[in-house]
């Protein structure tokens, strides 16, 4: 089985492929400081727990925007699994051409969705990733990353709001009934969901018709990606598990 681990700010995403079957993913928090020795016991603990040998393991792919948890994560699978990782990193075999201005300046995060989405869906592709910030990355037919546009994620924009704003507190982040609020926590759930929404629509109409693109399929991912591709037209297409499988595609390219 193939091990592959998404680094993000906010969660290491795991998952367990058994050829091109996703057995299972996980979650863990980033944003506490682990060792070596307990990355090795968590991951192996997750995985026992969820039926699954990690003796089975034959191999480990990880993708991370948070350099400085990678010396612990990669000794933890080399010490614990015996397996020197792949690293989605400058110089690896994607399937994504970087047609940016700067190619190295590109998150290993937002290469895997646009592999993941290019290989699944074909392009013109849109890719939408609603993480702690949230990225509308275009890839044309060829599979070339063309442009990007990053804007703060929902959760960023709420703890601004409580964090900054001394009266207003912290709330869960869900659809209110209606945009007409009548006090504090769904004015606020309204603010940041709807101008999500608005958001999102805006950006995509304006990435589409300026490419000159026709037929772009609209894919998001990430973990608030269901509750505003729910809400709109212009996603075409929610995957939640679109990085784990660009991390499966990206294995299978290179030579091991």
């Amino acid at each position: 089985m193939l091990l592959t681990i998404d680094v993000g700010n906010t969660n290491i995403t795991m998952g367990v492929f058994d050829g091109d079957e996703l057995r299972g993913n996980f979650r863990v928090t980033t944003k506490i400081n682990r060792t070596s020795d307990e990355f090795g016991i968590i991951i192996k603990d997750i995985l026992r727990s969820n039926d699954l040998d990690a003796n089975q393991i034959y191999d480990v792919i990880i993708a991370s925007v948070v350099p400085n948890i990678m010396h612990s994560l990669t000794s933890s699978i080399i010490k614990y699994f015996d397996i020197q990782p792949v690293i989605v990193e400058a110089g690896i075999k994607t399937g994504i051409r970087i047609a940016t201005e700067n190619p190295k300046q590109i998150g290993a995060d937002r290469i895997v969705d646009a592999a993941g989405a290019y290989e699944l869906y074909g392009g013109p592709v849109l890719v939408l990733d609603y993480g702690t910030a949230t990225t509308y990355d275009l890839v044309d037919e060829t599979g070339a990353f063309l442009a990007g546009v990053t804007a703060p994620g929902i959760r960023i924009s709420a703890k601004a709001l409580w964090e900054d704003a001394a009266k207003l507190p912290e709330i869960e982040i869900k659809r209110p009934d209606t945009i007409l609020a009548k006090e504090t926590i769904s004015s606020m759930q309204a603010g940041l969901v709807f101008g999500q929404i608005g958001q999102t629509e805006y950006i995509v109409k304006h990435m589409i018709e300026e490419s000159g693109f026709d037929n772009v399929k609209v894919v998001a991912t990430g973990g608030l990606g269901g509750l505003i591709s729910s809400e709109t037209q212009c996603i075409d297409i929610y995957n939640p598990n679109l990085t784990l499988y660009g991390m499966k595609f990206i294995y299978d390219k290179q030579k091991r």
